[in-house]
């Protein structure tokens, strides 16, 4: 019975406040009944408490049982004083509890479900920015019907964010009455996201030049694509709808034929719109004749101007110059470089003695150079000039002039016209590709020249010091290939170009790497942080005649635009193909060709860790010219922007301010 009531008491071998030190074997040995001991406990236990039986219900005084005495209670309803009873409400707390955890699991997982539907919602009302990342196509235009010029440009068209591929090309030749084939051409938009075409407009001519830009200043435009023919076209287009704007009136060179890419000045006639200047030579006699052109209407501002210049070679400009204090000059030349102030055509073209107050502006270093009969002519360069570019003067809004001739490279400052180094070079076959090499923030210099038989030297030469730093010797019969460069976040640049497929030999032979294929092309890629590796990006077969590299802003990436010529399938005519390549695509796909053994070894993992931070920036040295171009009478108040790492809409915004 003991055993019994311990189970019910549920207090084993326990002390009870109450009961007192309670032991189960001892009260298995009491002489105490079964009864008395019953009666006891519930003596101990009060009997009744606050109105209240221990069994919880309330006695009743008239009752003949109460008189008679309880009955006894199941020894499993006995509870002792001191430990807590369950009440008879447990069961309804118990079902109240549990709804309460299910209302707040209902509502948190019914709020989760409409979030999760209203981000999705929202992702497919709000379309992300299109993903640029691995964007790379190919698209092959058909037939080219002849045409040596190969006319490239990159301009956001449709407002996408990426720049789409503007191109030229001759389509088919028409007979004339005298026997002669005149080439027409189409002038193709291709978008810059699939290649697929955006607008085409025929042109009269074959096109020698197309340039994207804005015109007007003060306001955003849309964008204006002028096209150079090669005879007598001058147009402009909408580069979203690819309709004609204006149209250079055909009468106005009569005389003569245009012989260079069409260049934008400062605004002349004051009406909001940037104009522009295109040279024409005579088709029997050497004269060159100046014409200024309308931006807004394509109507001529006055009438021609014309220089009688003496010169053996290449044609050179004409190209816009700006000096630090605001004086703009034309440079031009055959063979050499002369420069006439735009100050002086300007007043011949209107016939009158006074200029614009911001063409007044003379440059002294400039002006001293004029020949001594105090002609407009400015004698610049004259040693067999072969191409002239501007380029950007470290720590200054204007800019030096690279000369390529015969003989070398020659770097002139912009300032006062002295050379600031000369390297002496034989067979240099394109024009220079600048970028930054070394880590003094000069602009360095690519170039490639002739080093025997199907063999060229790829070299980069300091901008501080007209030194090699770089030179290697790669197959690549090609007669002229395309080099060029992307700047990078942290102000380097990689370089790009194009050679057949590198056999590398051993690293302590002089063997001279030799070609595997002659008729595949490689894209190689060289970046300061390894000057003894090359990445190998991508081929193609044909003759690449053109690139370009764009800028993507909003994913920090850079693209690689081609135009290439081959052979078509048919075999009779030329195919022209377009081509896109992702270059940070391209630089995590692209093989490691090793140059020479370094110490420590560079491996593949580490050369892709370093590869994959890269973050491409538009180039400061490109842009800088059009902020000052924008900006002729406040050059000195319009520092580059890009020096602080800001891109286009920033630029723009900032000389536009500055203007005002």
């Amino acid at each position: 019975m003991a055993t019994v009531l311990s189970r019910a008491l549920k207090l084993p071998g326990k002390k009870s406040p109450d009961l007192g030190e309670y032991d189960p074997l001892t009260q298995a040995d009491s002489d105490e009944s079964e009864d008395d001991l019953v009666l006891n406990l519930q003596q101990k236990n009060g009997g009744v408490k606050n109105g209240k039986s221990a069994l919880g219900e309330v006695p009743e005084p008239d009752s003949d049982a109460e008189a008679a005495g309880a009955a006894k209670p199941h020894l499993s309803e006995v509870v002792p004083e001191g430990y807590p009873s369950e009440p008879l409400g447990g069961l309804e707390q118990k079902a109240t509890s549990s709804l309460v955890s299910y209302v707040r699991t209902s509502v948190f997982l019914l709020t989760l479900v409409i979030s999760m539907v209203l981000v999705l919602l929202c992702a497919f009302l709000i379309p992300c920015p299109p993903r640029d990342l691995h964007s790379t196509w190919s698209r092959r235009l058909g037939s080219q019907g002849g045409g040596d010029l190969s006319p490239l440009e990159l301009a956001d068209v449709n407002g996408d964010g990426l720049r789409d591929v503007l191109l030229s090309f001759v389509t088919s030749r028409n007979g004339t009455e005298g026997g002669d084939s005149q080439p027409t051409a189409d002038l193709v938009c291709l978008s810059g996201m699939n290649g697929s075409t955006l607008w085409s407009s025929p042109l009269p001519e074959e096109a020698q030049d197309v340039t994207c830009l804005d015109l007007m200043l003060g306001s955003v435009t849309e964008t204006v694509c002028l096209v150079t023919g090669t005879r007598k076209m001058l147009r402009a287009f909408n580069a979203t709808s690819g309709k004609a704007i204006w149209s250079l009136n055909p009468n106005y060179l009569s005389n003569g034929t245009l012989a260079a890419p069409v260049v934008v000045l400062p605004d002349l006639d004051e009406d909001g719109v940037r104009d522009l200047v295109v040279l024409a030579i005579g088709e029997m006699q050497p004269d060159l004749c100046f014409l200024l052109v309308s931006g807004r209407t394509g109507s001529p501002v006055g009438r021609p101007v014309k220089y009688n210049i003496v010169g053996v070679g290449n044609l050179i400009g004409p190209q816009v110059y700006i000096t630090a204090s605001g004086a703009v000059y034309i440079l031009f030349g055959f063979g050499n470089i002369q420069a006439v102030a735009l100050r002086d055509i300007f007043v011949q073209a209107q016939n009158r003695d006074s200029s614009p107050p911001s063409l007044q502006i003379e440059e002294p270093g400039w002006e001293k150079r004029r020949s001594v009969n105090l002609s407009e002519l400015i004698d610049v360069y004259s040693d067999g000039v072969e191409l002239l570019q501007m380029v950007k003067a470290p720590d200054s809004n204007c800019s030096n002039l690279l000369i390529t001739t015969r003989q070398g490279l020659v770097l002139l400052r912009g300032q006062d016209l002295t050379p600031h180094w000369k390297l002496s070079l034989q067979g240099l076959r394109s024009q220079p590709a600048p970028g930054y090499f070394t880590d003094d923030q000069t602009l360095d210099f690519f170039l490639q020249i002739q080093d025997g038989v199907g063999m060229k030297k790829m070299m980069l030469v300091d901008g501080a010091s007209g030194s090699v730093t770089w030179s290697y010797s790669v197959p690549c019969h090609m007669k002229e290939t395309p080099t060029t460069s992307a700047i990078t976040s942290d102000r380097k640049s990689v370089f790009l170009f194009w050679a057949e497929a590198l056999s590398v030999a051993s690293p302590s032979s002089d063997a001279i790497p030799r070609a595997e294929s002659p008729d595949l092309y490689h894209l190689y890629l060289l970046h300061p942080a390894f000057p003894s590796i090359l990445l190998d990006l991508a081929n193609a077969t044909g003759i690449v005649t053109a690139s370009e590299v764009g800028i993507n802003d909003i994913w920090k990436d850079a693209f690689y635009v081609t135009r290439t010529t081959g052979p078509s399938p048919e075999g009779h005519s030329t195919s022209l193909v377009v081509s896109k390549l992702s270059l940070r695509w391209a630089l995590m796909e692209g093989q490691m060709v090793q140059l020479k053994e370094t110490t420590p070894k560079i491996g593949r993992g580490e050369l892709r860790r370093f590869l994959s931070r890269i973050k491409f920036v538009d180039s400061p040295y490109q842009v800088c010219g059009v902020v000052i171009l924008a900006n002729p009478r406040n050059v000195n108040c319009c520092p580059c922007p890009y020096e602080r790492g800001a891109s286009w809409s920033v630029v723009r915004k900032h000389c536009l301010k500055c203007e005002l």
